[in-house]
């Protein structure tokens, strides 16, 4: 079956997840995707680790279906590998500094001097053009200064999310670009710079409430898990566990009152349109953490459900793994790897295409794994690769 990216070769300099999971879903809509990693190996190959060689988690999930070399580009022999490679390439995606960018020949004036049409998708943490461009960062900072720290855990304490949704949302985004430049290329035989930063995805995903405080200044401060937007909407803690109930629009706070026997809260103003149900949500929240308090969270569920009110359990990673939901729509496939005591559950592609599907075809590499392969079909003999090896240079 044809993949949507076959035929485009993908040079991934990306470290820890927006450049790498951006290459990940190009690997996945079928891109030949070489992951390039420092000789002893980069540092998001060893978070979490899990193997006994030491590499981790994550990259059981950012490497699937690449291949995997390692080279020093800023050694002179490294930098003539970076050439020829890139004279094979459709994209290279980098997040890393515009001058470790320029030191390593990748800019886009070197690349373009190379190949004319090569599509350079960069990811930074603030982008161009503004006092923080030569900043470094990580996804917290984003979450940080974007407002989203701020309006989550409590006024005494900002919370950042255990997920980095900032990083993997701006992976997404850089993916999105990046097969754009791509459909782009195809009209017009042009490459270009995709560029992404990890302020900008923050911001986008925080846009409402910074566009809500500029219109009306109304000052929000965080207020936990419970929505100031609407109502119900906040965690419950059960006889037995924790479930989340989110509730939006009139129809669903009329099937809440209903189940809660206060059908008269219908008629009453302070409930009478979602802002309103939000600005008196511990009024709400607090009727509905009696109800839940003095029921299992399989009660709550199974009647949350009856009444067709969005509501689910709060699940630790273990309990994820023994979801039933999990298993039944085969949303996790197993991938062995070498020294794994078993499979790692991977999660498989997010998007789904009809006629042309998405797959996991094949296992994260392991360090260097396909060095010599790569090396060999851009015409380097046994013995160069060898004195290279010897080198250090990969």
């Amino acid at each position: 079956m044809n993949k949507v990216l076959e035929g485009v070769r993908v040079l991934d300099f990306g470290r820890y997840i927006a450049g790498p999971f951006c290459a990940s879903l190009l690997a996945d809509l079928g891109a030949e995707v070489i992951r390039i990693e420092k000789v002893q190996g980069s540092e998001d190959r060893f978070l979490s680790p899990i193997t006994p060689q030491g590499d981790g988690a994550l990259f059981m999930q950012m490497g699937r279906n690449k291949l995997g070399m390692t080279l020093n580009p800023m050694k002179p022999q490294g930098q003539e590998i970076v050439r020829r490679l890139v004279a094979t390439a459709d994209v290279v995606v980098a997040n890393l500094p515009p001058g470790t960018l320029q030191s390593m020949g990748l800019d886009y004036d070197s690349l373009k001097a190379i190949r004319p049409d090569i599509i350079l998708t960069m990811i930074s943490a603030f982008g161009r053009g503004g006092p923080y461009s030569n900043r470094v960062g990580f996804d917290g900072l984003g979450q940080a200064m974007s407002g989203s720290m701020y309006m989550s855990g409590t006024p005494d304490q900002p919370v950042k999310s255990y997920t980095p949704f900032v990083d993997y949302g701006t992976a997404s985004l850089s993916a999105f670009g990046t097969v754009a430049a791509l459909l782009e290329r195809q009209k017009t035989g042009r490459g270009q710079v995709v560029e992404t930063a990890l302020f900008n995805t923050a911001l986008t995903f925080m846009n409402g409430a910074i566009i809500e405080q500029d219109a009306i200044a109304v000052n929000r401060v965080a207020t936990l898990n419970r929505s100031q937007t609407s109502g119900p909407a906040d965690t419950f803690k059960t006889r037995d566990g924790w479930v989340l109930v989110q509730s939006i629009g009139g129809p669903l706070f009329e099937r809440w009152a209903v189940l809660m026997g206060e059908p008269h809260w219908l008629e009453d103003p302070r409930f009478r349109d979602d802002i309103s149900r939000g600005d008196n949500g511990p009024v709400i929240s607090e009727r509905l953490a009696r109800w839940c308090a003095e029921r299992s969270s399989a009660e709550v569920l199974a009647q949350m459900e009856e009444a067709r009110l969005p509501a689910g359990p709060v699940m630790s990673p273990q309990n994820v793994l023994d979801d039933a939901h999990v298993a039944a729509a085969g949303m996790l496939q197993r991938i062995d790897y070498p020294g794994l005591p078993h499979p790692a559950p991977v999660m498989k592609p997010p998007v789904s295409l009809s006629l042309t599907p998405l797959a996991i075809r094949h296992r994260a590499p392991t360090l260097g794994e396909h060095t010599d392969r790569i090396l060999g079909e851009l015409g380097y003999s046994a013995a160069e690769i060898q004195t290279l090896r010897c080198a250090r240079v990969v």
